[in-house]
């Protein structure tokens, strides 16, 4: 009852092991592959761009459009949870989300010149959401040579 079996240690190693060998694997150097660099926007923008770019997987989203969209998302369904307790309207609202809540991420991704396939890794969980986590929360990528030299 105290050992690990095999069994025990292959899943340790899926659920720490693989994670850990795509974080310390490096982005691409040099110039975003992904288009320039997106503005900086305010909370109304963000939103605005939020629903523009509803399954729009392609260019950068930066971290203001990318952490203001989180927060007004999880603010309404904060307030749908409150206004209907059979939560209904909270459903409604998370499947009319979901796309633009993986493009935007995907978008995000971009900026630190990641795929938005990278998402996928938040599945395994504990050390991949984690990641994804930090991921979402680093600073955009140089977009041209010139920059790429002083970083």
């Amino acid at each position: 009852m105290g050992s690990f079996s095999l069994f025990h240690w292959l899943i340790v190693l899926i659920l720490f092991g693989v994670p850990l060998f795509f974080v310390f694997r490096k982005p691409l150097v040099g110039p975003n592959r992904f288009g320039g660099r997106p503005p900086a926007m305010g909370f109304g923008q963000a939103v605005g761009s939020y629903f523009k770019n509803y399954v729009n997987f392609n260019g950068r989203a930066s971290r203001s459009e990318f952490w203001y969209s989180a927060l007004f998302v999880s603010l309404v369904a904060i307030a749908l949870l409150v206004a209907d307790r059979s939560q209904t309207l909270n459903l409604i609202w998370s499947l009319a989300t979901f796309l633009p809540w993986i493009a935007v991420a995907a978008r995000r991704l971009h900026d630190i010149n990641r795929s938005g396939w990278w998402q996928l890794l938040a599945l395994l969980v504990p050390v991949g959401s984690v990641v994804v986590l930090v991921w979402y929360c680093r600073a955009s990528t140089m977009d041209d040579s010139r920059e790429a030299v002083f970083a």
